[in-house]
């Protein structure tokens, strides 16, 4: 009987090569030195009895490991194990990384998974080599870490953001986990990050005060941006940024988001953000980098945070990282995609594509509703009145930012129920028929009671059981929520008519003459051997159903519509 471990032998060929594409996924821990690193460390690969594998940092901190000072393993990208798998572990993670750990504790953590908290603890040992405290120590680590090294913020601040209860104890982790203090692991970074940052308070100027250059000033009764933090955003390459950045501007809603093109040629995205301590609002600017020996673009990200409290850094930059899908593996879902003859040109084309996630579950929920038998235009139109109606006005640095989305109560007040018979109000501000004001009215009503618990961290056939319990909504909404709330990597939406188009674009599916019922039905069976990466080939469908028998090559940032063979509930939310 062969002893050889058959995943020990991969992971062990990854750090051999020193392959990138795991940074993240899994981690080398060196008994010999006492150091474990990110895959492709370049240091010298350890000999095979002297290396053990950790799927978390928190495991290897756990067994007494530090990290190493040369590939700086807690910079890599997030795992994409958490959107893949849907169980506790994984459900655990997203909360982890939202920082639900810091707000209410273990007990909370364990009550919102339906798990008691000691059970919650035997399951994350086992399943990841540590507990929810160690997990979320270990993350802590990580933001600590970015922020000592990307920004000038007081190291008091950075304790404080990071989730540390205090001082005393963000110097012990530091010390513990990089070998270092926190000011000596600031006075290592790159000369280049060594300038001032943008983190300050300099906050908005109070009403009737003037403003210098480039301040943001606050009318009365109008939140006022407070702490700006810029961070760097890890991504794993490749990353299609136009066609995220595209599908985003296309569903753009005035006042919450803002999709431009720098005069340098960045692409910059803006929208603003309801965190647990308040109001704030993201700026996310990606640039392109000549890479040498490399025949597809590199792109980086960084992100500018304005926050009411720094302690909401880590759910902002989680939900950021979420909403870009930075966590993926790209080489993983190409790789399965290419099999397809037909699909595999538009992968070559387009390496890298993104499934673009939520900032905030229950906002998707109300605008895959709006969404439904409309063009995006005027879906877009609706929200905007919605939100000017209903939104949370707020005053930013960034432009185009003027309101926050309407949590589910706020739209309760804001939409009064239609009248059963009669005309319409033509100055409602939710101006739909009677039919979709009643769902989307239920539905805020639902997400408002906790009934629809619309979070990363719900449990995936809960979602979609309590959405198709909503009157108005259909499997294609309930699968849309899931791929953009959940990141499920293998989201299919049933009747979607912009996904046959795109198939025969791409001639991996042919309508013919046959009902459309009928041809639903049997691509949803030629989908299945792009399992389980459903989600990122209905991304490059549509994609093709934009474009024709154009090839997909984006170039920037182009705000415009959908396809307008709009499917009964179309991708345009």
């Amino acid at each position: 009987m062969s002893t050889v471990d058959p995943v020990f032998e991969e992971r062990y060929r990854a750090i051999s090569a020193r392959d990138s594409r795991f940074d993240g996924q899994f981690y080398t821990a060196v008994t010999s030195t006492g150091i474990y690193c990110r895959p492709s460390c370049p240091a010298r690969t350890p000999r095979r009895e002297h290396v053990v594998f950790h799927l978390t940092a928190a495991s290897a901190h756990e067994a007494g490991f530090r990290a190493c000072k040369r590939c700086l393993p807690e910079a890599a990208p997030g795992t994409p194990a958490w959107n893949l798998r849907g169980d506790v572990a994984a459900r655990a993670m997203r909360l982890l990384l939202d920082g639900e750990l810091d707000r209410g504790g273990v007990p909370a953590l364990a009550e919102r998974l339906g798990y008691s908290p000691r059970h919650l603890s035997r399951i994350l040992v086992a399943e990841l080599g540590a507990g929810p405290a160690a997990l979320a120590r270990a993350h802590r680590a990580q933001i600590a870490r970015s922020l000592l090294v990307d920004t000038d913020l007081p190291l008091a601040q950075v304790a404080h953001a990071a989730g540390f209860g205090s001082v005393r104890q963000f110097n012990d982790t530091v010390r513990e986990v990089f070998a270092v203090s926190p000011s000596q692991l600031r006075a290592q970074r790159p000369a280049a990050r060594r300038r001032r940052t943008a983190a300050t308070r300099d906050g908005a100027v109070p009403p009737g005060q003037s403003a210098a250059p480039g301040q943001a000033v606050a009318p009365a009764g109008v939140h006022a941006p407070g702490l700006l933090v810029r961070v760097a955003l890890p991504t794993r390459p490749p990353f299609d940024a136009p066609g995220v950045f595209d599908f985003l501007a296309r569903r753009a809603v005035a006042g919450v988001e803002h999709v431009r093109t720098s005069d340098d040629g960045a692409l910059v995205y803006a929208r603003t953000l309801s965190l647990p301590h308040g109001p704030g609002a993201a700026q996310v600017t990606a640039r392109c980098e000549a890479a040498a020996g490399r025949s597809t673009r590199t792109w980086s990200l960084h992100a500018e945070l304005e926050l009411t409290d720094v302690a909401d850094l880590p759910p902002a930059l989680a939900r950021i990282r979420r909403l870009f899908d930075l966590d993926a593996d790209p080489e993983a879902v190409d790789a399965a995609l290419c099999l397809d003859p037909a699909l595999a040109p538009r992968v070559r084309a387009v390496p890298g594509i993104r499934v673009p996630g939520a900032v905030d579950g229950p906002e998707i929920v109300v605008r895959a509703l709006v969404g439904q038998q409309i063009s995006v235009q005027a879906s877009r139109t609706h929200l905007g009145r919605l939100v000017a109606a209903a939104g949370t006005a707020h005053t930013s640095r960034f432009a185009g930012l003027t309101h926050v989305f309407p949590a589910p109560q706020d739209i309760l007040a804001a939409v009064p129920p239609p009248p059963d018979e009669g005309p319409l109000d033509p100055h409602r501000p939710l101006r739909l028929p009677r039919r979709s004001i009643t769902a989307v009215r239920t539905a805020a009503r639902a997400l408002a009671s906790g009934e629809l618990p619309v979070h990363p961290a719900a449990e995936a056939p809960a979602l979609r059981a309590g959405l198709l319990a909503l009157p108005g909504v259909g499997p294609w909404t309930a699968a849309y929520v899931a791929m953009r709330v959940l990141g499920d990597p293998d989201a299919w939406l049933p009747g979607d008519v912009a996904l046959l188009h795109g198939a025969a674009a791409t001639g991996a599916f042919a309508m013919g003459s046959a009902p459309r019922a009928r041809a639903h039905r049997e691509l949803a069976a030629h989908a299945q051997r792009w399992a389980p990466w459903r989600s990122y080939a209905a991304l490059h469908l549509w994609r093709a159903a934009a474009l024709g028998d154009a090839p997909p090559m984006p170039s920037g940032v182009r705000p415009g519509t959908d396809p307008s063979t709009a499917p009964p509930e179309g991708p345009h939310s």
